[in-house]
């Protein structure tokens, strides 16, 4: 199947989408504006619709693939070469790669692209290939992924939950914060880690920057103590932090 998206201007996403590696298949103005774009075995469509705005979009399609990181990386790498920077708010925006919860736990990360149509990269589960049901029929693949043990863990969980599905960092901000006043210097620190650097991230896409590089400069002062082991664990959190400094203003 093939999802068809509405956008204003099928030639900004032309521009968009050729930028981050895809190849225009077909395009037409008349008698309705339409256009067809493809990379490697993924198609997405556009049709044009006069008067819709990006915010009030609620379109989205899902494009599952094997493995969302070189996806994510190639994305990313065409975002910063056409505006700059990674886009986390606006549109167009792009999320990072994150375990999701609402997903069996696989990995995913949305791209919302110029018309607000959100674009929706899961990795696909081992278990979709023959999904097993419970005693009442309910799919394994569906559920909710099992809950981590610690506290911040699951309150990372459902931020995730509520800012990269379901589109509310607002949310997402008050329930990490939340936890992470709760849980003091006594939560595991890798936890920790993973927490702050979302949380920053997450008060750049509430509209709040200089708040960010307060949990930012938090979350170097918890680096500078970790042990080597934690450290090498959450390198990948911490360069991802970096990265959003870079794009703070100032």
């Amino acid at each position: 199947m093939v999802p068809a998206l509405p956008c204003r201007d099928i030639d900004e996403l032309r521009d968009f989408w050729t930028a981050l590696g895809f190849d225009v298949t077909y395009r037409q103005l008349r008698p309705n504006p339409y256009l067809a774009v493809r990379r490697g075995g993924v198609d997405i469509h556009y049709f044009g619709l006069d008067g819709i705005e990006p915010q009030d979009s609620y379109s989205t399609c899902i494009v599952v693939v094997e493995d969302t990181e070189p996806v994510f990386e190639a994305f990313a790498a065409g975002l910063r070469a056409r505006y700059g920077r990674l886009p986390l708010t606006g549109f167009p925006r792009i999320t990072r790669p994150r375990r999701r919860a609402n997903a069996g736990g696989t990995t995913g990360f949305s791209l919302v692209d110029p018309a607000g149509n959100w674009v929706r990269v899961m990795r696909r589960s081992p278990a979709a290939a023959a999904p097993a049901t419970d005693a009442a029929g309910a799919s394994a693949v569906d559920a909710y992924a099992a809950r981590p043990e610690g506290r911040l863990a699951r309150a990372l969980d459902d931020a995730v939950v509520q800012a990269d599905s379901h589109g509310d960092p607002v949310q997402a901000r008050k329930i990490l914060a939340g936890a992470l006043r709760r849980a003091g210097d006594d939560a595991d620190a890798a936890d920790r880690v993973r927490a702050l650097a979302y949380l920053a991230e997450l008060t750049v896409r509430a509209g709040d920057p200089d708040a960010a590089c307060t949990h930012l400069d938090d979350l170097d002062a918890l680096a500078g103590d970790l042990a080597p082991d934690v450290r090498a664990a959450v390198e990948q959190t911490l360069a991802e932090a970096a990265d959003l400094r870079t794009a703070l203003p100032g």
